[in-house]
């Protein structure tokens, strides 16, 4: 291994990336005899795979590396099915609105940053996303709330009642991008639809803080408090592209930053931590479960896309993120290599837990303070190659029971910152994470 003298910082915190994404494909068992690509192993469900191979994609993005793009590929194209829907149907009795979207945001993912093609005989990445924005704008139901999709895609599933935050925001996330990758009015219309009804009724209230939830069995009037950090990233994150995509309209600006400073309740107030990242819900109290291990890389992933997309931001966002990444790398000294990375960042011990959330979290946190050095997310007139199809998703069936039905081939397990800034970023990240490079 090269000295770290022989390094640019660039690379340092590369190598850092480089340890943290080899420990997380290590959970992976989709590639193994007998298990199907875009599988991960209990206890973790369906979305959160398609989650960890948009980890793998941001990863190839930030370095260069391609060990693991093959893998990907072959793991969202099993996973989306014969046309591209992400809807497979081992999944039937567990799948909702946000698994399918997360699915969705990796394939869009690809299209934004050129990630290598799949076979022309397969649906584009960006005609993946299409599909489950034509399946979801399907889907949304004014009959009651006035609005909105609900958590669960079919009756028989518990939460079918529900009208929660983070599917409402993946659809506007979807919107959002598709508006800003493609230019069609359609999906800024809808993008604005979303937002809307949002507000309306209260999932994201006055100060911006975006909450959990919503019944239909109260009309959708008392809304779940609980606060997520994905909840938060997903909307801003959409957010900035509408801002990106309008070519500044003011009130875009006026809700990024209202998020931004809603964020701040997941900023640690201890004077020891002051300003890094945590589950506020249930990190503070020691409850969080399998899914709400994972929650900080989401929103770490997009916060280092809004400052490439609203130059305002930056700053601000890389004060987060460099000390965010700095106490998540301090901590990844577990497992049975000693690089694993646990959950709690703000203690700066290592709160002995591993697995896909952790991993995924502190990876993406570390390799999202190199946002300066890669490009902004791409579109189809900005050199963006995958090129859509706008119908699809909407050729057979209804949207609550499309084609993907009897398809029981596919089974399932569940403008840039200143240079000489972003040099003092990687600098400083560069101190916390020496002790990993030599690993």
């Amino acid at each position: 291994m090269l000295s770290p003298h022989a390094l640019t910082l660039q690379e340092h915190v590369k190598q850092v990336a480089n340890r943290l994404a080899w420990d997380l494909v290590s959970f992976y068992t989709g590639n193994e005899t007998g298990d199907v690509p875009g599988n991960l192993p209990e206890p973790y469900y369906w979305w959160e795979a398609g989650a960890f191979f948009g980890t793998l994609i941001n990863y190839w993005r930030y370095t260069g590396n391609d060990t693991y793009n093959d893998i990907t590929t072959e793991a969202i194209l099993q996973q989306a099915g014969a046309i591209g829907n992400f809807m497979p149907a081992n999944q039937m009795h567990t799948e909702g609105n946000d698994d399918q979207a997360f699915w969705a945001i990796t394939a869009l993912m690809a299209a934004e940053n050129n990630f290598p093609n799949p076979p022309k005989d397969s649906p584009s990445w960006l005609a993946m996303a299409q599909a489950v924005f034509n399946e979801q704008a399907g889907r949304w139901d004014d009959q009651i709330c006035g609005g909105g999709l609900k958590w669960q895609i079919f009756p028989f599933n518990n939460g079918y009642t529900y009208r929660n935050a983070i599917s409402n925001g993946c659809f506007f996330n979807i919107a959002a991008r598709l508006a800003r990758y493609t230019g069609e009015v359609m999906y800024a219309e809808w993008a604005n639809k979303v937002w809307d009804w949002v507000m309306d009724v209260g999932l994201i209230n006055s100060q911006y803080h975006v909450l959990d939830g919503l019944n239909e069995g109260d009309n959708c009037s008392e809304p779940n408090r609980v606060e997520w950090t994905y909840n938060n990233g997903v909307f801003l994150h959409g957010a900035a592209h509408m801002w990106n995509h309008s070519k500044g309209d003011w009130k875009w600006k006026i809700r990024i930053d209202g998020l931004l400073d809603a964020q701040k309740l997941f900023l640690s107030p201890n004077k020891s931590s002051s300003g890094i990242l945590h589950e506020y819900a249930c990190e503070t109290i020691n409850t969080c479960q399998t899914d709400e291990f994972s929650f900080k890389a989401y929103l770490a992933r997009w916060m280092g896309d809004v400052a490439q997309l609203a130059p305002w931001t930056r700053d601000t966002i890389a004060t987060r993120l460099l000390a965010s990444a700095t106490a998540a790398a301090a901590q990844c000294v577990g497992g049975e290599t000693g690089t694993y990375c646990g959950m709690r960042w703000t203690t700066g011990e290592y709160d002995g837990t591993t697995g896909v959330g952790q991993q995924m979290s502190a990876l993406e946190v570390v390799q999202a303070t190199l946002f300066d050095t890669v490009a902004g997310p791409l579109t189809n007139r900005t050199g963006g190659t995958s090129r859509g199809n706008g119908a699809t998703g909407t050729e057979r069936g209804s949207s609550d029971q499309p084609a993907w039905l009897g398809e029981l081939s596919v089974i399932t397990r569940t403008d840039r910152v200143v240079a000489n800034f972003a040099t003092a970023v990687v600098g400083m990240l560069v101190g916390g994470y020496l002790y990993l490079v030599s690993t």
